[in-house]
């Protein structure tokens, strides 16, 4: 399985998550193999300035099946829905700790995060998590 992760800078499993998923630099993509690390590359985003659908595209090209942000807007998640790519928001802190904890599946989503998506659910009348865990 190969995991997707926007970050701050490009120094790859010890980069920190970056806030927002749109405005990302780099992406760390981490292979994952019988619930261990096995590989990592760090890829610059290819372009200063993008439409919707571009950056679920780049992920999709790097062969991942996972995203691990923290902000990510409801067009870029309906993206990756529709790309068969699984999104998990929330996620905070150094990359290496967020992908341990998603394979062991004991990723804590941050507490601020998730009452800010659990209020935009209850407004639209839904009631299930967004973290898409």
């Amino acid at each position: 399985m190969r995991i997707a992760i926007p970050a701050e800078d490009e120094k790859g499993l010890e980069s920190n998550v970056s806030g927002h998923f749109g405005r990302a630099k780099y992406f760390v993509f981490v292979d994952v193999e019988n619930g261990k690390i096995k590989n990592t590359e760090v890829v610059e985003v290819p372009f200063d300035k993008h439409g919707p659908g571009d950056l679920p595209n780049f992920i999709k090209e790097h062969h991942s099946k996972v995203v691990l942000a923290y902000g990510m807007g409801r067009r870029a998640i309906e993206y990756f829905n529709n790309l068969g790519i699984e999104v998990v928001t929330g996620a905070h802190g150094k990359i290496k700790d967020i992908v341990e904890a998603f394979i062991h599946q004991v990723l804590e989503i941050d507490p601020y995060w998730k009452k800010k998506i659990e209020e935009e659910k209850k407004r639209e009348g839904h009631h299930e998590h967004s973290c898409h865990s």
